[in-house]
């Protein structure tokens, strides 16, 4: 399979800032975005979708963009998540990003279907991560930068596995979920949480002696 390049971007203006996001479908933790410049003459190479790499070559290639590029993160929390809906945050936490770099892109890449709403030139890519380096970059960002956010927590919070399925609803969340009850790290606005809270929340009837 074909790696991402730079043919798309070079369409455009630079500097050319990539976005991405890492987040969105756990049951847990903050939604984290990712805004890269790279140098399109000095970059590390295998740069990639996040999601085709494995852990060890995504901290590799991690380290290495921080020594040639440009990046910044912008999270968004969980109450954030709950309180404007995880599309939104999802939005916010790339405009964080962006606003976060400390260059002026003259063009913004994003992953996806739509850009958020802001006023500088961008352009949506339907799996970009996949197709435009910069954006495969910016996966790599976020993933990392998430992942670490999610092994930190799991020492709060032992028991939920978040060290390994990073808030994603695996067999062993959902059961932890069941048995330990949700964290102050759980989206309430997600079904399954939600259902959760509301069974929780029950008082206990005891039957009479």
């Amino acid at each position: 399979m074909p790696r991402p390049c730079f043919k798309l971007e070079r369409d455009h203006p630079m500097p050319l800032a990539g976005v991405d996001e890492a987040g969105c479908a756990p049951l847990a933790g903050p939604v984290v975005a990712a805004a890269v410049i790279l140098d399109r003459d000095r970059f590390p190479r295998g740069i990639d979708d996040s999601k085709k790499l494995d852990l060890e070559t995504r901290e590799a290639i991690y380290a290495k963009l921080q020594k040639v590029a440009v990046f910044a993160v912008g999270v968004c929390s969980v109450e954030e998540i709950d309180r404007i809906n995880i599309y939104w945050a999802r939005m916010l936490a790339m405009t964080r990003a962006v606003a976060a770099l400390g260059v002026e892109p003259a063009f913004v890449m994003v992953d996806g279907n739509r850009c958020p709403k802001w006023e500088r030139p961008s352009r949506a890519v339907v799996a970009g991560d996949a197709k435009c380096r910069s954006i495969a970059a910016a996966s790599i960002v976020a993933k990392v930068t998430r992942d670490r956010l999610m092994a930190e927590y799991a020492l709060d919070h032992p028991g939920y596995g978040w060290e390994s399925n990073r808030g994603y609803p695996t067999p062993d969340h959902r059961r932890a979920l069941r048995e330990l009850g949700p964290t102050p790290l759980h989206r309430r606005s997600f079904g399954l949480v939600r259902e959760m809270v509301e069974s929780w929340s029950q008082p206990m009837l005891f039957a009479a002696e």
